[in-house]
């Protein structure tokens, strides 16, 4: 008999995927009662059930390298678990190189996954061929192969979680549609459904390919679009190797993998096809869609000789089925900043099997602690904007994601379309001087400028991607010196900007702060919003405009989690709102030795040290408009950040560039402000800091003021977990380290060897062009007893694509140490 249709339930998730069933799984293994998973037609009818089924664990970033990891160890031991076979396996898996650049990103990769703790190794072509007999070598520079990849079967992956969630008292129900998300209050309630309503405390969107317009249904932003996926499986082929590691040629936009005694060939072309323009048919469960020989053939074509196999084995199955991808080629995860309790987990752009253990287990813990259980920034849904559900957008850059998976993975790399969304007022005017445009949370921001000598002898303002030095590493050099020597300007509307205002706004801020923002008006504040361990979930500047009104400026990509922080957590009872300002106001950053020079003569009022302190901003007259001014600086430099009202901001910045015409002002980009800034180790949100970096190990203790008075809504948060630091010390300091060899480059994720002994990794990188070599931070490990003279006494080296460079360490920043130049000059 089959169980009753609930009427309520702690959780409902909507999708029957394997995400879906991953997340029920896990949730109903954490000892949540009243688990509920609800599918429009059958477990994995969406895309599960047709997934190849590859199942890596090295990925991007750390924390997605140990989310893969779990997943792997998970599907090996589900069949003991639940009696489903999974026909999960490890056969290993070999990637080769067809150029020297991709072998430079395969070496890099390696030396990434060691300190990731992921067993891998460089092999020669002859080596990869005696691993892979059908492999052609022609053209093969090198490989590297990874013992412990694997693969498995998609949809028993999905039906053993399904089988495993029900075991621990979770209900599935299949064939059952939900029609509407309830809500109130700002929170979601329940859901409807084709057999009733469902109230529920929380609601989890799995809903694969649909999960954009189930996210519309509740008023939350879930940008995906599905995009058509091609693979082939060839007939028998006798004698095939049962244990064929995975093979991936990412130059040819191919994966091969056996299958039941066939090869499959899978491919991420360049060009995709978007699919379901005009929404997903009603009845679709386990559909293809129409098969496109033509759109395929390249790929087939090079795969005849890569495995000559293929040239006498016919094909078995053309397939082509739908997968979701998103904007960025990362999935999203966690709850949405819109509807309080309403999760999301969807868009895994063709890697959801080898991800879905991990994110379900993640999610599981995000939702029990109403916390992510460590940094999930790469996947956290809040780094989406709004506008990218639009779905000309969309359609548009799903053309290009499906591909970048296997193309070359460069640094700086920018996507090509759906680009030219959001345009400060400056645009025009830097796009006529040369700027060459990259793209972040939509925004086009220059970040290098072609000059006049190159363009009038026929260069292009863009990118020739390289992991040496790329074609504007000198035209940065010029602009990275300007800064040094005399002075640049940078356009940095794309700044978050947000207001929080009202009679409680300082007791509010003095809560979520770690500084002390209980300041004059005209002060500025650098701090960090912390989390209850201490950790770093916003590093941000507060100026107070009035007694009442706050002014907060933090990067593009996390205006949206630092709103959705800040909402959380103004208390119902506070007389405070927090208002995301952005638009309203256009800036420019003037920064270097001469910026006084340069900008006093355009106002009236007296920019000198004395009148103008360090820290502080004021409103002055500029030309024949009026801005406010900020004097900070995130290039180490004596500056000002001029935020100028929309209207006004052309005028503003004619005037700025007429007046710095003859005192050598020079127009800087976004790579530049990067290259000054680890110069001076000035911290980098989402790279060198995160949620689960404790502000002490980041060295930033300075603006975590334990000392300052507990306001109406309490202590700061994480003033507790400072405090128990201290008392028991550091398990890891951010170090900033100089190779003593000017040639390497460094980016992130290079191993740092301590003695010796690999120690941590750079969180970022860049080269320092002032100091003469690149430059990078990095946690090292300690012990909590050692001194910092000790840390900085041991000898280190950075791995850069498998080679060793000695390195130079501090604890202070390289350039500037005292910071006289920012304060004094």
């Amino acid at each position: 008999m089959s169980a009753p249709f609930p009427t309520e339930a702690r959780a409902v998730i909507i999708g029957g995927g394997v995400v879906g069933c991953s997340v029920a799984y896990h949730l109903a293994k954490q000892g949540w009662q009243d688990v509920v998973l609800l599918e429009r037609k059958q477990l994995t009818c969406g895309t599960t059930w047709h997934a190849a089924g590859l199942i890596a664990q090295l990925r991007a970033t750390h924390n997605m390298t140990r989310l893969a990891k779990y997943s792997q160890e998970l599907y090996g031991s589900l069949e003991a678990e639940t009696g489903v076979a999974t026909g999960f396996k490890r056969c290993g898996s070999i990637t080769v190189a067809l150029t020297d650049e991709r072998m430079e990103e395969l070496r890099r990769g390696a030396s990434m996954a060691r300190v990731f703790g992921v067993e891998i190794e460089e092999i020669s072509p002859d080596e990869a061929r005696q691993r892979h007999p059908m492999l052609n070598t022609d053209g093969v520079v090198g490989a590297v192969y990874l013992p412990k990849d694997g693969q498995g079967d998609p949809a028993n992956i999905a039906l053993a979680l399904a089988k495993g969630a029900r075991l621990n008292g979770a209900k599935v129900f299949e064939n059952t549609k939900v029609t509407e998300v309830l809500r109130a209050n700002g929170r979601v309630t329940g859901v409807s459904t084709d057999k009733g309503d469902i109230a529920a405390d929380y609601v989890v969107n799995c809903a694969g390919m649909w999960a954009c317009e189930l996210g519309r249904m509740a008023g939350v932003n879930v940008p995906l679009h599905a995009c058509e996926h091609f693979y082939i499986v060839t007939e028998s082929i006798p004698d095939l190797p049962r244990d064929l590691p995975v093979l991936r040629v990412p130059d040819e936009c191919a994966y091969y993998k056996e299958d039941a005694g066939k090869l499959l060939l899978g491919a991420f072309e360049p060009n995709a096809k978007p699919w379901g323009m005009d929404g997903i048919p009603e009845d679709f469960c386990f559909d293809q869609l129409p098969e496109d020989f033509d759109h395929f053939a390249p790929v087939l074509e090079a795969a005849v000789a890569r495995i000559p196999a293929f040239e006498t084995t016919g094909i078995h199955t053309f397939f082509n089925g739908p997968e979701s991808f998103t904007p960025d080629d990362r999935y999203l995860l966690g709850e949405a900043p819109e509807l309080k309790n309403f999760y999301v987990a969807a868009g895994f752009n063709s890697v959801g099997i080898q991800s879905a253990g991990g994110a379900g287990q993640a999610l599981a813990e995000w939702m029990e602690a109403g916390e992510p259980p460590y940094d999930l920034w790469d996947v956290d849904i809040r780094r989406m904007q709004p506008f990218q559900s639009n779905r000309t957008y969309l359609y548009q850059r799903s053309t290009e994601t499906l591909g970048l998976l296997y193309a070359d993975h460069f640094p700086y790399r920018q996507f090509e379309t759906a680009r030219g969304v959001r345009t400060s007022p400056f645009h025009d005017r830097l796009a006529s001087a040369g700027a060459c445009f990259g793209e972040v949370a939509g925004w086009e921001r220059p970040n290098w400028f072609l000059p006049d000598t190159a363009r009038k002898a026929g260069e292009m303002a863009e990118y020739r991607y390289s992991w040496k030095r790329q074609n504007w590493f000198d035209f940065a050099r010029d602009e990275h010196l300007a800064v040094r020597t005399g002075c640049g300007v940078f356009d940095m509307t794309s700044f978050g900007k947000i207001k929080v205002l009202g009679a409680d706004a300082e007791s509010v801020l003095q809560r979520i702060c770690g500084n002390d923002v209980a300041v004059p008006a005209g002060k500025i504040v650098y701090t960090q919003f912390l989390n209850g361990a201490g950790g770093i979930e916003a590093d941000v500047t507060v100026t107070r405009l009035s007694e009442t009104e706050y002014f907060i400026v933090t990067p593009a990509a996390t205006l949206v989690r630092d709103l959705a922080w800040l909402n959380k957590h103004i208390p119902d009872e506070a007389r405070c709102v927090a208002v995301d300002v952005t638009a309203s106001e256009a800036v420019l950053c003037v920064m270097g030795p001469n910026a006084r020079r340069i900008l006093q003569p355009l106002t009236p009022q007296s920019l000198a040290n004395d009148d103008f302190p360090f820290g502080t901003a004021q409103t002055i007259e500029f030309g024949m408009g009026c801005v406010r001014a900020h004097r900070v600086t995130y290039v180490g430099e004596l500056g000002w950040e001029l935020y100028v009202p929309t209207d006004m901001a052309l005028h503003v910045y004619d005037a700025l560039m007429e007046a710095g015409d003859e005192k050598g002002l020079k127009l800087c980009g976004l790579h530049v402000l990067d290259s000054c800034r680890i110069e001076k180790a000035f911290r980098h949100y989402g790279h060198d800091i995160s949620s689960e970096d404790q502000v002490l190990e980041a060295g930033l203790g300075f603006a975590a003021k334990v000392d300052k008075p507990a306001g109406r809504f309490g202590d700061f948060i994480g003033r507790d977990a400072i405090l128990r630091k201290k008392q028991v010390g550091l398990t890891k300091r951010l170090l900033q380290f100089q190779l003593q060899d000017s040639e390497p480059l460094v980016y992130h994720n290079e191993p740092i060897l301590r003695d010796g002994r690999i120690s941590g990794y750079l969180t970022s990188g860049n080269y320092g062009h002032f100091l003469g070599s690149a430059i990078g931070l990095g946690y090292v490990a300690c012990d909590p007893d050692e001194k910092p003279a000790d840390v900085l006494g041991s000898t280190y080296e950075i791995e850069v694509a498998g080679q060793r460079f000695a390195a130079t360490a501090s604890l202070k920043p390289l350039y500037d140490p005292k910071a006289e130049r920012v304060r004094t000059a």
